[in-house]
C-alpha cells in the first residue's frame, strides 16, 4: 500500500494527554516572545513625532488588535489540536498549503537568525570586555546550537524554560527602564512631558507597523495553543478558550508597550534606540552579567516558541513525503536562518517587516473567514490527512484561497504603510465571495453541507481527533 504523504507523527492533531501548558504557562511563554530587542527600535521611530503617552497608546492598541486575531486563530489549536500548516490545507489545499506555509516558515527562520545575531553581538561585547576574547560569529554558532537543542527536546522544555525566563525578563526590563530614565533626567529631559514635533511618522503609522510586526505569529499561534490545556465539553467559546485569549490580551499588549517605551526613552536620552548597548557602555561587573542574562533569555525565549517551532512544523508538513522529523525540522530552520545572513537583513529591518507583515495579514484574513464565517469552527479534520479527501480541490490547490491571498498581498504591499488594514479585510472579503459564489459549488465541504453538525467539532464536544500514523 502506498504511504500517505500527508501524515507524520509531528503534524497530526494533539491528544488531551499532550496538552501540558497551563494558562499561566502560556502567559510566561508570551512574555518571553514579546520581549524582542528589535521592538526598542519601533518605540524610537515614533517618539520624535508624538508624546510618550501617544506612542504607548499606538503600540498598546495595535497589540490588543493583534492579540484578538491571535486568540481567534488560536482556537484552531484549542478546538482541534491542529498546527498552522496542517489547518492551512483547508483554505489553500493539500498542495497549495506549501506556498504560504513555507513563506511563513522561511520568515521565521530569518527572524531566528536576527534574534540570534542580536544576542550573539551582545554576548560578544560583554565577554570581550571581561576576558578580551572577541568573535561574534563563535557566539552566534554557540547560541544558535543551544536554542536548537532546547526546541528539539519539545514543548515541555520550552514550557519549563518560560517559568524561569518570564519573571527574569520582566524584572531586568524594569531595572533597565529605571536606569535609562535616570540618564534622561541627568540630561534635563522630562520624558513624561516631552512632545515630539517631527513629521516623520503618525500615530496610525506606528500602530500599523506594530500590527505588521506580529502578523506572522498571529496566524501560526495554533502551533503553541495545540498544547494548551482546555476544558472539555465546554461549548462557550470564552470559557473554552480562557487559557488562550487571557494570556494573549494580558501579555502581548502590556509587555510590548513597555518595551517600546524603553526604546523611546533610550533614544531621547542618548540618541541610541538600543538601551542594552547604552547600559553596556556604562556598566561593570554584575551589571554586565544582568544585561547578558536579559539578552540571552529574551532572544532565547522568543526564538524557541515564535520562530523555531513554526518554521520546523512548516518544514515537517512540506517534508511529510520523506517523513521529515520535528528534530530535523528544527535543525533545518536554524541552518536556513543562518544562510539568509540575518546581520545584513537587520539593516533593512522595517522593509523586511513590511513585506512579511503584508503577506501574512492576507493569510490571517483567509483563515478567519474560512474557520469562523464559512465553517463556523467545524472542520472535517480527518480529510486534512487524506490524499483523496475534500481538501484536494483542483489538484491539491484551493484556487479561491490562493487568489484571495495573492491579490490581497499585492495590494497590502502597494499600501505598505497600512498593510494590515488592507490585507486582512480584503482577503477575507475576496475569499468569502469566491467560496460562496464559485468554489463551494464545485467542491462541497461536508461540515458546511451538514448544517454545521457537532460531529465536526473537537474539544468542545469532548472529541479527540486520532489520526493513525
Amino acid at each position: 500500500m502506498k504511504r500517505n504523504t500527508l501524515i507524520t507523527k509531528d503534524i497530526v492533531p494533539t491528544l488531551r494527554r499532550e496538552r501540558i501548558i497551563t494558562g499561566l504557562g502560556f502567559f510566561n511563554i508570551w512574555v518571553g516572545m514579546a520581549v524582542i530587542i528589535a521592538t526598542f527600535q519601533i518605540g524610537a521611530n515614533g517618539i520624535e513625532s508624538m508624546t510618550l503617552w501617544q506612542l504607548a497608546g499606538a503600540i498598546f492598541v495595535a497589540n490588543v488588535l493583534i492579540a484578538i486575531v491571535a486568540s481567534l486563530t488560536g482556537d484552531i489549536g484549542i478546538e482541534h489540536g491542529l498546527s498552522f500548516a496542517a489547518y492551512l490545507r483547508a483554505p489553500f489545499g493539500t498542495v497549495g498549503v506549501h506556498i504560504p506555509a513555507l513563506i511563513r516558515g522561511i520568515v521565521a527562520c530569518i527572524w531566528f537568525g536576527i534574534q540570534t545575531y542580536l544576542g550573539a553581538t551582545a554576548i560578544n561585547y560583554i565577554v570581550a570586555d571581561l576576558t578580551g576574547f572577541e568573535s561574534w560569529f563563535v557566539w552566534y554558532v554557540v547560541f544558535a546550537a543551544v536554542q536548537i537543542v532546547n526546541t528539539a527536546i519539545g514543548i515541555k522544555a520550552i514550557d519549563r524554560f518560560a517559568v524561569i525566563a518570564a519573571p527574569s525578563i520582566i524584572l531586568i526590563s524594569i531595572w533597565i527602564f529605571v536606569k535609562i530614565t535616570s540618564i534622561a533626567t541627568e540630561e534635563g529631559l522630562n520624558i513624561f512631558t516631552y512632545e515630539g514635533s517631527s513629521a516623520e511618522t503618525t500615530w496610525l503609522l506606528i500602530m500599523a507597523a506594530n500590527m505588521g510586526f506580529w502578523s506572522l505569529l498571529a496566524v501560526d499561534i495554533p502551533n503553541i495553543t495545540r498544547y494548551v490545556k482546555t476544558p472539555v465539553n465546554e461549548r462557550n467559546w470564552f470559557r473554552c478558550n480562557k487559557n488562550n485569549y487571557i494570556p494573549h490580551l494580558l501579555a502581548l499588549p502590556t509587555v510590548q508597550t513597555f518595551i517600546g517605551i524603553i526604546g523611546a526613552v533610550s533614544f531621547l536620552a542618548t540618541g541610541n534606540w538600543n538601551p542594552i548597548e547604552v547600559v553596556q557602555q556604562i556598566a561593570t561587573g554584575w551589571v554586565m552579567v544582568m544585561i547578558l542574562l536579559l539578552v540571552i533569555l529574551a532572544q532565547w525565549s522568543t526564538n524557541t516558541a515564535s520562530n523555531l517551532i513554526p518554521a520546523s512544523l512548516t518544514f515537517v508538513n512540506a517534508g511529510a513525503s520523506i517523513n521529515l522529523s520535528y528534530t530535523w525540522g528544527v535543525i533545518l530552520a536554524g541552518v536556513v536562518g543562518t544562510l539568509f545572513q540575518p546581520w545584513i537583513i537587520l539593516e533593512q529591518l522595517f522593509r523586511f517587516l513590511g513585506y512579511s507583515g503584508a503577506i501574512m495579514s492576507a493569510v490571517a484574513g483567509v483563515i478567519i473567514c474560512d474557520y469562523y464565517i464559512l465553517r463556523k469552527r467545524r472542520l472535517h479534520v480527518k480529510d486534512l490527512y487524506r490524499q483523496d479527501g475534500q481538501f484536494t480541490f483542483n489538484g491539491g490547490v484551493n484556487l479561491a484561497g490562493m487568489i484571495a491571498w495573492l491579490i490581497s498581498s499585492v495590494l497590502a504591499i502597494v499600501f505598505i504603510d497600512y498593510m494590515y488594514f488592507v490585507g486582512f479585510p480584503l482577503s477575507a472579503i475576496i475569499y468569502y465571495v469566491l467560496m460562496k459564489q464559485w468554489y463551494l459549488k464545485k467542491f462541497p465541504q461536508k461540515e458546511i453541507e451538514s448544517n454545521y453538525a457537532d460531529e465536526y467539532l473537537g474539544t468542545s464536544v469532548n472529541r479527540e481527533w486520532k489520526i493513525s500514523v
